[in-house]
């Protein structure tokens, strides 16, 4: 026999490197730190302690975790795109189920029965709470989501112009001025006023070269949309209307946007079932009408019968550039949140439509016993009058981020200091109440506004 000789693999020759480092006009692979500084570079001593032993180490790790503040053991009021609603101990039981928990996403489909079913429910259960025909089986997360609803309508108008609202979450603003950037798309803002998305500028900046209207519904400051009469003026202009959602649950109580004339719904589905997670991974969602079934970017889950006629789940569209040709893509987003999506699927079966409805109705009146009780405080004014979900925005006789400050001392999370985002509202205060805070969370956040003041 003869003897195996064992082959380096080499992935560049000096040659390859050398060709690609003066493509990018550099001199040699140090160049390509040249912004880090050289005493860092260089760095040898970290004057590293000896390695503790095992339980050593656990022990100091969690005396150093218990100095984080957290929503777990802190009265959480922190909103804006990420909210703290009570999972069900079902909905992680079985989530993290090996067979569920270890799988890859569904390429191979008549492996993935189990899988594909999953989505299915999932798709199917979200048409319900958004009154849409179609979803796809899961997305990055809201903002990418909302920014690839805007490519979506461009493709199926074929205009180059997108309505924006400023009530729209800023971040997901970003995104989708990142996303279209690049594509010859023309971004434009709509001023909100008194909180809301005003239909006498809508109806002034629609034109015929408008794709979409964005709105999100409740918006970002927690007030509601007249998501039909914005509908109605998109349509006429021959545009799209798109609404953006941060927190589904509200769709268990508000009429939803499929049955207000909305095109495509797209967003972020992390209240259902997925914790905060330090903010990801999240659960990007959108649906549509079945008319633009083929434009819906990402995969889509069907039912389908064998010749057995037993009934199995397929993989109906892939409208991705790993399955079909890249001109022909609709998106080049190459896998889904699954395992979020669920846990979202599993939220929502095990509440049914019953639970849901209460959880909402719950949020929303424990946020309008907040509102009544903060606003009463000497100083503190509700800025937008109009009804809102279970976020509202406070004016604060105080600097926001100094009152979140305080408020840790008592282990209270403050709401969001808006000035970040809209310097006209540098006073002002995003609060968030869910399910998950008690009367008592409340009345304890009152009392200490009212002591600072």
């Amino acid at each position: 026999m003869t003897a195996w000789v064992p082959h380096k693999y080499i992935p560049l020759t000096p040659q390859d490197r050398e060709h690609m480092l003066r493509v990018i006009g550099a001199a040699s692979v140090d160049d390509l730190f040249a912004d880090i500084p050289r005493s860092v570079r260089l760095l040898r001593d970290l004057h590293l302690p000896p390695a503790p032993s095992d339980a050593e180490l656990l022990r100091e790790l969690g005396e150093m975790s218990a100095r984080n503040g957290d929503a777990d053991r802190y009265a959480c009021f922190l909103g804006a795109g990420a909210y703290d609603h009570f999972i069900p101990s079902v909905v992680w039981h079985l989530s993290g189920r090996a067979e569920f928990y270890t799988a890859y996403t569904p390429y191979q489909a008549e492996m993935m029965q189990g899988e594909l079913q999953a989505a299915y429910e999932y798709q199917s259960m979200l048409c319900t709470l958004t009154g849409m025909d179609v979803a796809n089986a899961s997305m990055y997360d809201g903002a990418s989501a909302t920014a690839e609803a805007t490519v979506m309508a461009r493709d199926l108008t074929r205009r180059d112009q997108i309505l924006l609202s400023a009530a729209v979450h800023p971040e997901y603003r970003q995104v989708v001025r990142t996303y279209t950037r690049h594509l010859g798309m023309e971004v434009v803002d709509l001023a909100h006023r008194d909180g809301t998305t005003p239909l006498d500028r809508v109806s002034d900046s629609l034109s015929e070269r408008t794709a979409a209207l964005v709105v999100q519904h409740p918006n970002f400051f927690g007030g509601l949309e007249e998501v039909q009469a914005l509908a109605a003026a998109a349509h006429a202009a021959g545009a799209l209307l798109i609404v953006s959602v941060a927190d589904p649950v509200a769709y268990a109580l508000l009429k939803p946007p499929g049955a207000l004339d909305a095109d495509i719904v797209a967003g972020e589905g992390q209240p259902l079932g997925n914790p905060l997670n330090y903010g990801g991974p999240y659960l990007g969602m959108l649906a549509t009408r079945q008319a633009f079934v083929r434009r819906v970017p990402g995969r889509l889950v069907g039912r389908a019968v064998d010749m057995q006629g037993r009934r199995g789940f397929v993989l109906t569209l892939q409208t991705r550039e790993q399955h079909i040709r890249r001109e022909k893509a609709t998106s080049n987003i190459c896998t889904n949140e699954a395992l979020n999506a669920l846990a979202a699927a599993i939220y929502m079966a095990a509440l049914g439509r019953r639970g849901m409805r209460q959880v909402a109705e719950v949020c929303a009146r424990k946020a309008h016993y907040a509102r009544e009780r903060l606003r009463r405080i000497r100083g503190f004014e509700v800025a937008f009058p109009g009804p809102t979900f279970h976020e509202f925005v406070l004016r604060c006789p105080l600097p926001p981020e100094e009152i979140n400050r305080r408020l840790l001392d008592a282990e209270i999370l403050g709401g969001l200091p808006l000035g970040r985002f809209y310097p006209e509202l540098a006073d002002g205060w995003l609060v968030c109440v869910t399910e998950s805070r008690t009367r008592q969370d409340i009345d304890r956040l009152a009392a200490a506004l009212e002591e600072m003041v």
